[in-house]
């Protein structure tokens, strides 16, 4: 089975077929860098470090770009805010979130942009899209793309103009020639430190946030490229205008491929500053390790909303510790190559190559997990380890994890709990319900709370 994933632009699931045999070029929109990373950051960064990643495993040759916005209003408010120059501010930010996504096993791309190094590659493509009538300059002194000029504009996020322009909330800004028009440069205000000022053609100023992305993944993959992703949030209007300024400019179909990853919520509501409900990455590694928040999170498709929690979070690092603990019983060794004819294997490639389904990866793992309780096998355990490194879990020594995370569990016999578990499971697919059952009583009278799921069962010590 080849590789399918789904296309926004289409709005279907699609076989994937490089521009470039063995080659794929992707691009993700990064960070706007003026403040910590949070968890929404975290699991956009994860559903395509996990793209990335299965790519490789594939077999393809991938070239990764993700960006780092350096150049923003809120990037100068909170420099000037802090009284240092902008540099200071992003290159302080940058520094925190390599190590924020480093604890969550989140791999560095092959390029990773910032946006005030291609500044002049910006005015470029500005000034190709105003001689092609698709910018014009401004009374204000800003230059703005011409919406309505550009055939097509809206099918990514699949409106008409029409229908876009009714959604209008706010008032022609000055020097706009109508509301849908976006800005590509930006003229510079007294007011603003110096730093954050560029001299250009279009006079002093600063490039539009739009403007950005498509000049850094033009230069670095071509103006045509296979993938393009980010938070479903920038579908609209980010990707849209993307598509609107690259191909205006070059007169070449931009991307073959969009791919967006579902909202992120906690505890079924939207994360916001305003309730009380922000976390950033630091927040969440006071209390759990960054391989529990990985596991947590890639339990969900990438596309899927997904709900952030402590309860989900308790319930992964339970998981997580159950894995370990199989490993800990066989002495494994280092991580072998798949051989993709297990039928396990076959199992977690099948669901990976369709639309990178983690979940139904995860479930093999939790079954191969199940076998090694059961039978010790060796060969089970060395698939297991080899399965988990494709997903960035699992390379870790058991026993140092199973040490440094267990402290809660250290009056509990987590193996015994562990094998216990599996033999209910065994138990319940022969349908002998009344050993099951009998099972589960023994675990609670020692107070262990079991919790059955679609990926497994997990417990906690109650």
């Amino acid at each position: 089975m080849s590789l399918r994933l789904f296309n926004s632009l289409s709005r279907q699931v699609e076989s994937f077929v490089p521009l470039v045999r063995g080659k794929v070029s992707l691009y993700v929109c990064g960070m706007t860098i003026y403040d910590l990373c949070h968890v929404g950051h975290a699991r956009m960064m994860m559903s395509f470090d996990v793209v990335q990643r299965w790519l490789r495993a594939s077999g393809f040759d991938v070239t990764y770009v993700r960006n780092i916005t350096d150049i923003d209003d809120k990037i100068i408010r909170r420099a000037v805010e802090r009284g240092i120059t902008i540099r200071q501010l992003t290159d302080e930010m940058t520094a925190a979130m390599h190590q924020d996504v480093a604890a969550l096993g989140i791999e560095l791309p092959t390029h990773e942009p910032r946006a005030t190094d291609y500044v002049s590659q910006m005015v470029d493509m500005i000034g190709r899209l105003e001689g092609r009538g698709l910018a014009y300059r401004a009374s204000n002194g800003d230059v703005n793309y011409a919406v309505r000029k550009f055939e097509g504009y809206g099918k990514l996020s699949g409106k008409s103009l029409d229908q876009l322009r009714a959604g209008e909330r706010v008032a022609v800004d000055d020097g706009k020639r109508d509301p849908l028009d976006f800005v590509l440069w930006k003229a510079a205000k007294l007011e603003e430190p110096a730093d954050a000022k560029y001299e250009s053609v279009f006079g002093v100023g600063r490039p539009g946030w739009h403007i950005e992305c498509s000049a850094m993944s033009c230069a670095l993959l071509g103006e045509h490229f296979d993938i393009h992703g980010g938070g479903l949030d920038l579908q609209f209007p980010h990707h849209e205008n993307e598509i609107a300024q690259s191909e205006g400019a070059s007169g070449k179909p931009f991307v073959n491929y969009w791919m967006h990853n579902g909202f992120l919520n906690v505890d079924n509501e939207k994360m916001s500053k305003s309730v009380g409900n922000f976390f950033t990455i630091r927040d969440v590694l006071k209390s759990y390790d960054g391989e529990t928040v990985r596991f947590f999170m890639l339990r969900a498709h990438y596309r899927s909303p997904f709900n952030y929690s402590d309860a989900g979070l308790d319930d992964a690092r339970h998981g997580l510790r159950r894995m370990y603990t199989a490993l800990d019983t066989v002495n494994v060794g280092a991580t072998q190559a798949v051989n993709w004819l297990h039928p396990q294997a076959a199992r977690f490639k099948a669901a990976m190559d369709e639309d990178f389904n983690t979940p139904i990866a995860v479930s093999v793992l939790f079954d191969l997990a199940a076998e090694v309780n059961r039978s010790g096998s060796l060969e089970a355990a060395s698939l297991l380890k080899s399965l988990g490194g494709i997903l960035g879990l699992l390379q870790q020594s058991p026993k140092a994890y199973l040490q440094a995370g267990g402290a809660q569990d250290a009056e509990v016999d987590v193996a015994a709990i562990e094998a216990l578990i599996d033999a209910r499971s065994v138990a319940k697919k022969a349908r002998n319900f009344a050993e099951s059952d009998r099972i589960r009583d023994e675990l609670a009278k020692q107070g262990i709370v079991l919790k059955d799921g679609a990926l497994g069962t997990t417990w906690v010590k109650a």
